[in-house]
């Protein structure tokens, strides 16, 4: 496969030693990565990062973290060019249930979420805007029992970005879909990534054919040894862990999954989670 020219610049997201323990038990341990700017000639390139973990590992914990609605043990999470320290808010997070407000509109629901960083008027055009880019206009005004599966999550991805900067994680996209669902779920991600440069992607996720045709970036939760084999307590993404697969050049190109290199990387990651 063909390389894309691409290059890097400002980091968008950053962990600095990032652990949490409860109760004295040790969840994640010294969790340091990183996402940088991804930039391509001519293009509106955001970029998307799949996020894999055994369940109960803790990718959850660690996704409340970087969207700020915890606070980790110790270390940090820096987002945004001028790399401020997380706040709620800053980092869109979509969970399985798509909530939304039952008792309004979808158009309320999302007036809502903008009206959170815009003034009245300039709200009310960012929610037009984004109801037209998400193909939701014609159900501004049903509310969320009258939409489709699809429909909710469409609406709850512009919900979160209206209200949040440029960073969106998604839990569990993919989950229960059918292939035709998992189209539109996959054009939809992509949409939001082309809207800004800086639009990010983060996907949690155990359909890791999907998100790793997807992804340019991914990251691996696990577990470590010591010199005796014994697991160390709290799970850490180790720097062998981060996969850059613009760089290993499986990024950006439609039907990779038809490509034998990308099922050999599949099988690869399918085969480290196992041993995590």
């Amino acid at each position: 496969m063909t390389a894309h020219t691409y290059d890097y610049k400002d980091p968008i997201l950053t962990l600095s030693g990032i652990s949490m323990a409860f109760e004295g038990e040790v969840v994640l341990r010294d969790i340091s990565a990183q996402i940088l700017d991804v930039t391509r000639p001519g293009m509106s390139q955001g970029q998307v990062l799949g996020f894999y973990g055994r369940s109960g590992i803790g990718k959850s914990v660690l996704c409340r973290i970087m969207a700020g609605l915890i606070a980790p043990s110790a270390g940090t999470v820096a987002v945004g060019p001028a790399q401020q320290a997380v706040l709620p808010g800053m980092v869109g997070f979509v969970q399985q249930r798509y909530p939304l407000f039952n008792h309004r509109t979808l158009y309320d629901n999302l007036l809502l979420a903008a009206a959170r960083k815009h003034a009245p008027a300039a709200a009310r055009q960012h929610v037009d805007a984004y109801l037209e880019r998400f193909c939701l206009a014609p159900h501004r005004r049903k509310y969320p029992a009258q939409l489709s599966g699809g429909q909710r999550q469409r609406a709850a991805i512009a919900q979160q970005l209206l209200c949040s900067e440029h960073l969106i994680l998604l839990d569990e996209p993919f989950s229960g879909l059918d292939v035709a669902m998992i189209d539109e779920v996959k054009k939809i991600i992509i949409e939001v990534t082309t809207m800004d440069e800086l639009n990010t992607v983060i996907i949690v996720s155990h359909d890791i054919v999907t998100t790793t045709a997807l992804a340019d970036r991914l990251w691996l939760l696990g577990y470590e040894r010591d010199a005796a084999g014994a697991l160390v307590p709290g799970a850490t993404i180790s720097p062998q862990h981060q996969y850059n697969l613009a760089e290993m050049g499986l990024a950006w190109h439609e039907n990779v999954e038809a490509e034998p290199v990308f099922g050999q990387f599949v099988e690869h990651i399918k085969n480290e989670i196992r041993g995590s």
